[in-house]
């Protein structure tokens, strides 16, 4: 009996020694609290909106040339028609490729501010939990579900964002999109 509550001792010596610091992280409102998340958003959606002014003028513009063939069109010979109407194909083409090419455009650059993004929260992230003696930082989010219940003294994420927001400095980020 002596040996069981000897060996019982150790065994729980040691796995009280080597218990494993576990914290988590609200993805998404990392996301949404992090300064310069915000701003590339921000800056995302202005620059979707100037190519969507872009695109508009050159679809009113076709739109009125359309018009124009229409009312004109009973005076045509067939040959003028058919020659209007594969212009008329052409111009509508082109809006339709610079309107893809835009969507793809506006899609890296998403991407790759993204990329930045993700790369700072995860240094981040890196650095606090070696920093506070955590072991493991797990990431949450509506759509993950990875954590399904934490403590909420095992939340870190305010102090994430807190960190990410105090390193951030916005001018070296312009300098970044310059570059």
């Amino acid at each position: 009996m002596k040996h069981i509550i000897v060996v019982m001792s150790m065994v729980f010596l040691f796995t009280s020694c080597t218990q494993e610091k576990v914290a988590y992280v609200d993805v998404e409102e990392i996301y949404k609290e992090y300064n310069k998340a915000k701003e590339a958003e921000q800056a995302m959606t202005i620059q979707s909106q100037k190519m969507s002014n872009e695109i508009e003028e050159f679809r009113m513009a076709f739109q009125q040339k359309v018009q124009e063939y229409q009312s004109t069109s009973s005076s045509l010979s067939d040959t003028e028609k058919q020659q209007k109407e594969q212009e008329l194909m052409r111009e509508q083409q082109e809006i339709q490729q610079r309107q893809q090419m835009a969507r793809q455009l506006i899609q890296e650059e998403s991407k790759g501010k993204m990329d930045i993004i993700d790369e700072d929260i995860d240094r981040l992230i890196s650095k606090y939990a070696a920093s506070k003696g955590f072991t493991f930082v797990l990431g949450t989010s509506s759509q993950t579900k990875s954590v399904l219940y934490g403590d909420s003294s095992r939340d870190i994420t305010s102090e994430i964002i807190e960190s990410l927001n105090d390193e951030y400095d916005p001018e070296e980020s312009e300098e970044e999109v310059t570059e």
